[in-house]
């Protein structure tokens, strides 16, 4: 299934969940919070969050400095 990635296109298998596209990014274990049709996911529902074709999705990930 295709969905839009931080206004980019990608493709997932039908029924993964926002974990798989988390596994796909490389990004596990990173400072992240996830948007999907501009409602955030907890972390917490990131395994059970299943995404459907077509969905948006933003990932923002948290840089520190200083």
């Amino acid at each position: 299934m295709k969905l839009e990635v931080n206004g980019e296109i990608t493709q997932l298998n039908e029924g993964a969940s926002l974990h798989d596209l988390v596994i796909k990014l490389d990004i596990v274990g990173q400072r992240i919070a996830i948007e999907v049709n501009q409602e955030i996911v907890p972390r917490s529902q990131h395994a059970l969050h299943k995404l459907n074709a077509g969905d948006k999705v933003e990932v923002v990930r948290a840089i520190g400095g200083g």
